[in-house]
């Protein structure tokens, strides 16, 4: 089975600061060892009706602006800034990735030619920005389902057939909910998306917004080679994301537990292993 590639979520849990995104960004090669961080982007007054853009923020205790539009501009980084966060990843060898929420947002990304770009679930059914991307943007797309029916995800699925980029796609199983019980967490539709999707795309992958990571280390044993976490600096941090995401410790245990789990993933290669001769002749019973 292929190893498991762990993406350190960092979203907007950089409270702005691009100095702390920096240091999430250490945190995450350095001590967690995870595969690739991922920040999002944003054009909030193309993604937003000026209603909900003038609108409070629905939990104030979690707000940086007095309206919903100048807290999500407040958390928001330019093009330039993804560029120089991007650089810092390529210094660290880590891979730098982005979700896109619009069509200017994700011209701005594949203008830095990220190795993958994120759609999340919320605009898998944005298709003047889909057709965009499959048309200048030669990278991975990595797909979220949360939020989506089946018929929803059938039509994804042939819409980039028709594209011809259905093999640069990693679709995800995902639970749109900030935290996810486990009851709702349907980590069989892993099985789902592995039987009905396995050879028309390039993986699968598995989006969590749980507690804990036992979770995860199922969704690798059901076939998802993609293991996507919010992760955070601190939990208690303001912001809606932070409760959802696991710590650093997290991160790191979550990346030594699929490395342990993807060796034992394994059938034995002889009846008697090395380890087990010995105690054979220590312990079998004799008749």
């Amino acid at each position: 089975m292929k190893p498991a590639k762990v993406i350190a979520e960092i979203g907007c849990n950089h409270k702005g600061d691009i100095e702390i995104a920096k240091e999430l960004i250490n945190v995450a090669k350095i001590f967690c060892k995870a595969d690739v961080v991922k920040f999002q982007k944003r054009n909030n007054k193309e993604l937003l009706s000026e209603e909900q853009y003038n609108a409070p923020h629905p939990n104030p205790v979690n707000s940086y602006g007095t309206t919903y539009g100048e807290h999500r501009e407040y958390l928001e980084f330019s093009v330039q800034q993804h560029q120089e966060l991007k650089r810092h990843c390529e210094s660290l060898g880590v891979i730098y990735s982005s979700s896109v929420w619009d069509l200017t947002s994700a011209k701005g990304m594949a203008s830095l030619n990220p190795e993958l770009i994120k759609i999340p679930s919320a605009c898998n059914n944005h298709y003047q920005m889909l057709e965009w991307l499959c048309e200048n943007y030669v990278g991975e797309l990595h797909v979220s389902t949360g939020m989506t029916t089946k018929k929803e995800i059938e039509t994804l699925i042939t819409f980039f057939e028709e594209k011809r980029r259905n093999q640069d796609v990693v679709l995800y199983a995902c639970t749109s909910g900030y935290p996810v019980p486990f009851e709702d967490v349907a980590l069989l539709e892993i099985t789902y998306l592995k039987e009905k999707y396995d050879k028309r795309v390039k993986e699968i992958g598995f989006s969590g917004h749980h507690l804990g990571i036992a979770v995860d280390i199922a969704a690798y044993t059901l076939g998802a080679t993609w293991i996507e976490r919010h992760y955070t600096l601190d939990r208690t941090w303001k912001g809606t994301d932070h409760a959802a995401s696991l710590e650093p410790d997290g991160v790191r245990r979550l990346v030594r537990d699929l490395k342990a789990v993807n060796k034992a993933l394994q059938f034995k290669q002889e009846d008697i292993l090395e380890i087990e001769k010995l105690q054979r002749t220590k312990l079998k019973y004799k008749k």
